[in-house]
């Protein structure tokens, strides 16, 4: 048997358990509802029994280390899950100790932002660098810092929380304010511009193609959203540009405080790109420090739907070797 690492991914829908080789190589995955109804102690203990099953078929003897990817807030020193919105009743649950109780090897906890941050550094599109910021762009936006080559999680694992950022005075609220970097760079936040921009059109009665009715203008998602910017809809691209407009208010703030080689962003950008990136640069273009902005590439992130099975095996591998 050859040594390996195993990941654990809690997240509010689903949990898995992935095994990988020193290269990265998937031996064995399993995933499970979360189930959050039924609290913490039903998914840890399937968490538990499937990742037993799994060092039993390759060998708990070449088990190097294991590391756990959550949503936070958590506490990455003492390796405590602290009240994720998305898991209800995970409140400060010593993962860590249980994992390391459990398996007698290292363990290692970061958050869901952080964890991607290292899968897309070590082997995905920030490969080579030593300075690189990885942006989630998915349902919220949040963040992962790379410098030096190490992850930079901040005094209190805070680091990183770049949604919280305000961009504008006035706009859609997300994360807890109007006119965050969440609320225009997020699935989230791309709905509710949709819904503020497709009001004003009915107001002014010029219907759009993804919402042929005011009473359905609640039901409006990102997904919508997109799916008409790729069947040509006017209105649809135009709220994608103002995206990317917010979008490059927020990486030339991140720009000029970091100097990052690249930034690395995942889902919709990667998805909408050719939608989002010229507004986008040309705001970087503009705003940011001309030294700082030339040596810096804005890249989709690499490992698409998989990065959640590479990021706790990063954790698990980044940080055993540290």
């Amino acid at each position: 048997m050859n040594p390996y690492y195993l990941g654990i991914d809690i997240g509010g829908t689903k949990c898995a358990v992935i095994a990988g080789t020193v290269k990265m190589e998937i031996l064995k995955k399993a995933s499970f509802p979360t189930e959050t109804g039924k609290g913490p102690g039903h998914a840890i203990n399937l968490l538990m029994k499937t990742a037993s099953e799994t060092t039993d078929a390759l060998g708990p003897e070449q088990l190097k280390a294991i590391g756990i990817s959550c949503g936070g807030p958590l506490d990455s020193i003492k390796g405590i899950v602290q009240s994720p919105p998305n898991l209800p009743g995970w409140n400060d649950i010593p993962i860590v100790d249980l994992f390391r109780d459990k398996f007698n090897v290292p363990v290692f906890l970061q958050n869901d932002a952080n964890a991607c941050a290292l899968a897309e550094w070590k082997f995905g599109a920030g490969r080579g660098t030593r300075n690189m910021v990885f942006l989630t762009f998915g349902t919220g936006m949040g963040g992962g810092i790379i410098i030096n080559s190490r992850l930079y999680s901040g005094t209190n694992d805070l680091a990183g929380e770049v949604g919280h950022i305000r961009l504008a005075e006035d706009g859609p609220r997300a994360y807890g304010k109007k006119g965050s970097f969440e609320a225009f760079c997020s699935g989230t936040g791309i709905t509710l511009l949709a819904r503020q921009i497709v009001s004003e059109k009915f107001a002014l009665k010029q219907p759009v193609s993804f919402c042929n009715n005011p009473e359905n203008i609640d039901k409006i998602s990102a997904k919508d959203v997109a799916d008409a910017a790729f069947s040509g809809d006017k209105t649809a691209i135009k709220i994608l540009e103002i995206s990317g407009e917010y979008l490059g208010k927020g990486l030339s703030i991140l720009i000029d405080i970091l100097n990052p080689q690249k930034i690395v962003i995942g889902s919709i950008y990667s998805r909408c790109r050719q939608f989002i990136e010229p507004a986008c640069l040309e705001i970087i273009k503009q705003e940011a420090l001309a030294p700082a902005r030339d040596v810096c590439s804005i890249v989709p992130a690499a490992l698409g739907e998989e990065v959640g099975d590479y990021a706790s095996l990063s954790v698990a591998m980044v940080q055993n070797e540290e």
